[in-house]
This record gives structure tokens, C-alpha cells and sequence, in this order.
């Protein structure tokens, strides 16, 4: 299992390449199992998540062609059972529903695995799926759908008790664009990864208006063809190299970021702004430029769906705010639970108390490297940048995590004149 040591007090200058959405590369993969003929996803993060999609495509058939983010997809003939030792691994699999209840009429796939962030059912999948007329069997941790006579168009409500569900929308959505009549999806999640998705199917010959809004209308089509997609930029990278810049860069020349987009990062760069660092973006959007502010503050941090800000980042946030003067304040109201890395950085000799889903800040600038266990994938960036300003080595364990949602993160620090080593033992 690899170690990542994290050698603290290193100044961190020059430009990253921020790699294509994880978030939006899954469920994109899983749409091309809607059509036999062949699509081309490009720039495809080469992380652990989008491997084991990939390896549940071929299970299902499908022929895939994987080299240097460019990933050559022909589902002809597949099958309609997504097997059960590669779906444990991420939760994102269960999006394979959606495109095989769609062709096939009927999918089989277990309770999916994951991280442990806190309670993320798939009930509202389901509600989608049946509100289109499937059928739903639990039997032994396998969820058994069907839709003998085939999908129909239908109105459902995705609204959750932590707001709209990312996947439950692109399940649904990727179901309705072969279904008989039209679709509207209410209370669907807005965030640009569904939007990318969407961009996708209608490439593919789909009939979807309203994503990016919270009513998504779908005309159902007989068929998709394939297609050529480049996936959008990993805002949740992109903004976790904005508060490494804040925490570790250079005064003078801080860190470029190269393939953003800045529409995605509004919610990061205002935070940032507001703590009193500089953030500054090309006139295209495409790369911004993060200097840390020489008089940095505290900020208070809701998370919210798209356009709020995203509970993705509030890990990362909370690594800042650790090494920030004055107290802030951060409350998920999405995960609630997921604060796994304030204890952890509290053996950091960071202050900071939870309670009820809110985190208490009180900034320091004492902060000293130990060991340190990662909890889940944005825990364990956060733990890396509060690595990088601590004194002394933060030796990271259970490092899968990172992989399965940040290309590279190691290297792309290195590059910028961070010291980590990785260790595989």
C-alpha cells in the first residue's frame, strides 16, 4: 500500500495542468454502453475511479481502447449484469444502470462501494428509473431492473433530503434519451458535470434541453450514434491547486493553472478573494494565476449543490483555514459527516472542533507534520496541503484514496517545488 511523505516549509511557483473531470468522465464512459458504434472520450483522467469503469465496460462486453486520455469505446454486444467485484469498488458504477435499463430493458447491479462520507443512498435512482416503468428487485445486495416493454416517458421529482443527486440525474437522464415520449426531470442537479454529460448524449443524436437548470427535459430518439467528446475541465482539481497556491506559493509569482474553467470556480475564487488572496483569470477563463495575499483572514463556508459551493472543497478549505488567522467557520450541509480529516489534522497541532456537521477554525501558523491517515478522496488532499506548510515530514497512509479522483497530484506538486516522496511498500 503507498505512503506519501510530505516535506513541509517548500514554496510552490510555476504552472500546472489541471487534468479533464473524474466526475464528469464516469458517467460519460458509462453513456457509451447506449450505442453500438464506437465513441472516443478525450482527456480521461487516469485515476482509479475511471480504471474501474473502464473495467466494468469490458465485463459488460464492451470493446475499450485506453492510451494517454483518449479512450476508445464499441459497446456492439453487451451484457446486461454488472459484476459484483468490480461495482464494490466505486460508487460511481451504479451509473451503468440508466444506459443498460435504456438498451437492454433490463440491468443487474449490486449496491455499489465507495468512500465513506456519510449516508448516500441510491433511492432516488430508483424513483427515476421506475417513475420511467421499470421494475425493481432487491435480492442478496443486487438490484434487479427491468422494463419489459420498454421505457416510457415520464415527470419525476429527484429532490433529496441534502438537495438533488448528480448520478440519480444522469441515470435518469441517460434512460429517457431512448425512451418512448418525453421526460422532465424536476429538482435535478445543475452541476457543469451533468451539463457535460448532457452535451454528450445530445452529440450522440439525444433530444435534452434544461441541463444546467433544475427542470431537464428529455425527448426520447429510437437511437445514439457514436460520437467524439473532450471531457471539461476537474474543477475540484483545479480548485484544490488554487488553495495549494494560497497556502505554499510564491509571494511574488504564485501559481498558474492551465485548462480551467472559471465559470466552474466561482464559488472557489470568491472564498479565496474574501480570505484575502489574489485570483487572477486569462480573458479567455482558461488559466488563472493564484498569489497568496500577505494579510490572509478567515471566512465562514456553506456548502450547497451547484452553484453553491461545492462539498468537494470544503476539505481543502478547512486545510487553509487551519493555517489562517482568525476563526472560521465550515458547515457541510450535503455530507454532514464528512470531517474525518480535522481529527487527523488536529494531531497536526491544527484548532479545530466539530460538531453536528460544522467545523470551528482557529487559524495557526504552528502546525508540525506526523503521521496522518487518509478517510476518503478529498480528506486525504486536504491532509497533502496542510502537509505542505507544516514543519517537519507528514507521512500520509491509505494513499488509495487520492488516486481515485486526482491524476498525478504528487508529480504536478513536484513540479511546482513541493518535496514528496511516494512509497510503495
Amino acid at each position: 500500500m503507498d505512503k506519501l511523505f510530505v516535506h513541509g516549509g517548500h514554496t510552490l511557483q510555476g504552472a500546472v495542468h489541471i487534468s479533464g473531470s473524474k466526475n464528469a468522465s464516469l458517467p460519460i464512459l458509462a453513456a457509451t454502453l447506449l450505442t453500438g458504434e464506437t465513441c472516443i472520450i478525450r482527456r480521461v483522467p487516469d485515476v482509479s475511479d475511471t480504471n474501474y469503469m473502464i473495467q466494468i465496460l469490458a465485463a459488460l462486453g464492451a470493446e475499450v481502447e485506453r492510451s494517454s486520455g483518449t479512450v476508445r469505446i464499441t459497446a456492439g454486444t453487451i451484457d446486461h449484469d454488472a459484476p459484483y467485484e468490480i461495482v464494490r469498488k466505486m460508487r460511481a458504477s451504479i451509473c451503468v444502470m440508466g444506459p443498460l435499463l435504456a438498451r437492454l430493458h433490463k440491468a443487474s447491479v449490486s449496491l455499489p462501494g465507495g468512500c465513506v462520507i456519510g449516508d448516500r443512498p441510491v433511492d432516488l435512482h430508483l424513483k427515476g428509473l421506475e417513475a420511467l416503468g421499470a421494475k425493481i428487485d432487491m435480492e442478496g445486495g443486487n438490484m434487479h431492473i427491468e422494463a419489459a416493454e420498454g421505457l416510457h416517458g415520464s415527470e419525476c421529482d429527484l429532490s433529496g433530503k441534502h438537495g438533488p443527486t448528480v448520478l440519480g440525474t444522469d441515470n435518469m437522464m441517460m434512460a429517457a434519451v431512448l425512451a418512448e415520449g418525453t421526460t422532465v426531470i424536476e429538482s435535478a442537479a445543475c452541476e457543469p458535470e451533468v451539463v457535460d454529460l448532457a452535451n454528450f448524449l445530445n452529440k450522440m443524436g439525444a433530444k435534452i434541453t434544461g441541463a444546467g437548470t433544475r427542470r431537464i427535459t428529455v425527448e426520447g430518439v429510437d437511437k445514439l450514434n457514436g460520437v467524439e467528446h473532450t471531457v471539461i475541465p476537474d474543477r475540484i482539481e483545479a480548485g484544490t491547486f488554487m488553495v495549494a497556491a494560497a497556502m505554499a506559493g510564491c509571494p511574488e509569482k504564485g501559481v498558474t493553472l492551465h485548462r480551467v474553467c472559471r465559470e466552474d470556480l466561482v464559488p472557489a475564487t470568491e472564498k479565496l478573494v474574501e480570505s484575502g488572496h489574489q485570483v487572477e483569470f486569462n480573458e479567455a477563463g482558461t488559466s488563472c494565476t493564484v498569489t497568496p495575499g500577505q494579510n490572509p483572514i478567515g471566512a465562514n463556508i456553506v456548502t450547497a449543490p451547484f452553484p453553491g459551493f461545492p462539498t468537494d472543497m470544503q476539505a481543502q478549505f478547512t486545510a487553509l483555514f487551519a493555517i489562517t488567522p482568525g476563526i472560521s467557520v465550515v458547515e457541510d450541509t450535503i455530507f454532514p459527516q464528512r470531517f474525518m480529516h480535522c481529527a487527523e489534522m488536529t494531531r497536526m497541532g491544527a484548532d479545530i472542533k466539530v460538531d453536528n456537521g460544522t467545523a470551528v477554525i482557529q487559524g495557526s501558523s504552528d502546525m508540525s507534520g506526523a503521521p496522518v491517515m487518509a478517510s476518503d478522496l478529498r480528506a486525504s488532499a486536504a491532509l497533502v496541503l496542510a502537509g505542505l506548510c507544516s514543519k517537519g515530514t507528514t507521512e500520509i497512509n491509505r494513499l488509495y484514496h487520492i488516486d481515485r479522483g486526482y491524476e498525478n497530484i504528487d508529480d504536478k506538486l513536484i513540479m511546482l517545488g513541493a518535496n514528496i516522496e511516494r512509497v510503495r511498500e
